[in-house]
């Protein structure tokens, strides 16, 4: 099986990683996005601001791998306060149909003690399937 590295101009240049791995079976190995925005600072605003940051990075990632949301089947959420991630829940989920509809892969939420960059608050991390190249 062959498969091609996709690293998108719209996220920051990655260093040690790979934004994506389109594989030839039509998977698409998505690495784990924080709330990094165009200037490489974690964004302000809470676990809310910061999941739309990373969940939008993510998609960009897939997108430029050739993929939309509703390709998503897995989904991997790394959180340092699991709590603050649940008071939030309804919002959270608002910013998840505004971006990616109603579709929902299976999914987990994994507390953590800490992201690689110190401020982050949310890793989010994915497997998506392409239509028609499996």
């Amino acid at each position: 099986m062959s498969h091609t590295i996709v690293n998108p101009p719209a996220l920051p240049a990655p260093s040690g990683f790979s934004h994506a791995i389109a594989a030839s079976d039509g998977s698409v190995h998505l690495a784990g996005q924080t709330a990094l925005d165009a200037e490489m600072r974690i964004v302000p605003g809470g676990i809310v601001a910061q999941f739309r940051q990373a969940f939008s990075n993510l998609l960009a990632a897939l997108a430029a791998a050739g993929g939309e949301p509703q390709d998503l089947v897995s989904v991997t959420i790394y959180l340092t306060d699991v709590e603050d991630y649940q008071a939030h829940g309804r919002e959270i989920g608002r910013a998840w149909r505004e971006l990616a509809g109603a579709h929902y892969p299976a999914m987990a939420g994994i507390g953590v003690t800490r992201l690689w960059q110190r401020e982050a608050q949310i890793e989010i991390a994915g497997v998506a399937v392409l239509p028609g190249r499996a």
